[in-house]
Order: structure tokens, then C-alpha cells, then sequence
């Protein structure tokens, strides 16, 4: 396990070490409101990297910086309202694409690409998805407008039209959207055309649905009054599997390789076992109500795998 440095502002309550899928973990963390980063952990919450958002572009902090660690060991992330940037692990950007109508949510993809949503206060003549080359040319777009522009969607607004806050491309080279106001998941072909759409009735300001490769979808659910993490199957729409974390606004819940699931709540990650047992908490010894945890505290955990040797 990698040495770090101690944050007095966060503990590990617990760690299961037979349990846990072994790695470090990184997140954005926002819960000092003029100082948001990028943090690097280990298992006993040791900081082992971070990255500081420089002073120019730190106010672009809500709802909270996507990241994604990419093959190269370089980390990909989002300042909402502001664009798309990949640094190196010294901190130099190394690509970026700056634009206004970037909001929750970018993918790196296979060919290089890069796949992202608007969903911060978007309108309804807006494209919710987009696709850009390295060179920043939009090479696909989505918009919501063909396929919602009817009874009871088009009159709905909630900090924007849909509040579009999550976008995935499936294996099957379907692209996966969330339509946060619209309490569903729609599934798009390459065309972009809606062929099935997933959680109406069940799912409520849901965020980041993960297919996962059994064909369920992981998702989390700001379900009232307590949230919850769901496996749903689709074909059904019944409930596999869930866990409920009171008095947290839930941000995001990923499946890991030994059949765990790492959740992130805006003053506590956790890791829990496919029974509920809770074998990694690491928790912000700070209070943060969960109306300010929409621009404060923990966002976007994810688990990079221990590396033999290390």
C-alpha cells in the first residue's frame, strides 16, 4: 500500500482489509468551498496525490469536478460551466476543451474521443449530449428535443429543462443518458434514437447509472427521504439489490471487480459488500447539511486497482 500524508479533516472508521477490493481511492473534494482538489487516498486514507484547481478557475465547483483516471495514469475532469481538462500527474494540462455548456459528466473513449453532457440549466434547443474529437471538433450530438418534446416533458423545469447528468457509451455502442428531471435513463443507438428508456416510476434525480456487464443498471437514487444505491434489471424493473444511506446526498456508486460496490455521499465514502456490510467508511469530520452538499464535500469516488508490487 502506498504512504501518504494524514488530512485531519477525514478518517477511516473502517477497513475490513480481508473484505475490501486493495487500492487507492480518488475523488474530488470540495468541502473547503475556496480550495477544491482532486485527492488521491489510501486504504487508511492517507493522502498519496492531489491536485489543487488553480485560483482562476476554482469557482467552477458546482455541483462538483467528474474525474476520471485514464490508462495513462493521467486524470481527466470537468469544471462545470467551464470545460473538459486532462492533466498529468505533475499537474500539467495537457489537453483541455473549454466550453460553457459542459456541466456533469465526460467520458474518455476508446478512439480518443471525448463524450460529455449540458445539463446546467439547459434549454430545450440545446444539445444535452456531445462528442468531441482531440482536436475539439463536435463529431456527435444528442438532443433531447427529437425524442421528449411532448406531455408531461416539455413542461418540465428544474434547474434547466432536463438536467441531463450523466452520459455513458456501452459496449454495444449504445449511448447511455440520464435525464435527471425526467426520472429516466434513456438507451440511444448510434443514431441517436431512444430504443428503451429505464427507472420511470422507480428512480428519482438519479445519478450516474452504470450498466453493468450482467445487463442490471447501477444507480443512484435520491430517493426521499433517504437515498438509496439500486441494481435494477431492466427488463423487469425490479430491484436486485440495494442499500439505503441516510443523511447523505448520494453522488455516485460503482461496482467493483470483487463484487463490492463503492459509494460516494457528500461527507462519507464508502465500500460495502454484496450483504450490506460496510468493509471501508471514510468519513469528513465536518457537518455538511444536504442542501449545501450540492456544492460542497466528497464527489465522484473511484477505486484504482493495488498494482503488484506496490
Amino acid at each position: 500500500m502506498p504512504r501518504g500524508v494524514r488530512d485531519p479533516d477525514w478518517a477511516v472508521e473502517v477497513y475490513l482489509p480481508e473484505l475490501v477490493y486493495p487500492g487507492t481511492t480518488i475523488f474530488a473534494d470540495n468541502h473547503v468551498a475556496d480550495r477544491p482538489r482532486i485527492v488521491e487516498v489510501n486504504m487508511l486514507g492517507e493522502v498519496v496525490w492531489e491536485y489543487f484547481v488553480p485560483d482562476n478557475l476554482k469557482q467552477f465547483n458546482n455541483p462538483g469536478l467528474d474525474i476520471e483516471p485514464l490508462p495513462s495514469g493521467n486524470i481527466l475532469f470537468v469544471l462545470p460551466r467551464n470545460g473538459i481538462y486532462e492533466i498529468d500527474r505533475n499537474g500539467k494540462v495537457v489537453w483541455s476543451f473549454v466550453d460553457s455548456k459542459v456541466s456533469h459528466d465526460a467520458d474518455r473513449l476508446p478512439n480518443g474521443n471525448t463524450l460529455f453532457v449540458y445539463g446546467a440549466f439547459d434549454q430545450m434547443d440545446d444539445a444535452q449530449v456531445r462528442e468531441v474529437d482531440p482536436s475539439g471538433n463536435v463529431v456527435w450530438s444528442w438532443y433531447a428535443r427529437d425524442h421528449f418534446n411532448r406531455a408531461p416533458y416539455n413542461a418540465i423545469s428544474d434547474e434547466g429543462w432536463t438536467h441531463t447528468n450523466s452520459v455513458s457509451r456501452l459496449a454495444n455502442g449504445n449511448t447511455l443518458v440520464s435525464l435527471r428531471n425526467f426520472g429516466v435513463v434513456a438507451e440511444l443507438d448510434a443514431s441517436g434514437k431512444v430504443i428503451r428508456t429505464i427507472g420511470e416510476g422507480l428512480f428519482e434525480y438519479q445519478h450516474d447509472p452504470e450498466m453493468q456487464s450482467n445487463g442490471n443498471l447501477l444507480v443512484a437514487n435520491h430517493s426521499r427521504p433517504v437515498q438509496t444505491v439500486l441494481e435494477i434489471d431492466p427488463a423487469t424493473g425490479k430491484t436486485v439489490w440495494s442499500f439505503a444511506v441516510p443523511w447523505q446526498l448520494v453522488r455516485d456508486a460503482d461496482r467493483l471487480s470483487n463484487g463490492n460496490t463503492l459509494i460516494t455521499g457528500h461527507t462519507v465514502l464508502l465500500e460495502v459488500a454484496a450483504d450490506g456490510t460496510t468493509v471501508w467508511r471514510l468519513r469528513l469530520n465536518k457537518e455538511i447539511s444536504r442542501q449545501d452538499g450540492s456544492a460542497k464535500g466528497f464527489y465522484k469516488a473511484i477505486r484504482i486497482p493495488v498494482v503488484s508490487g506496490n
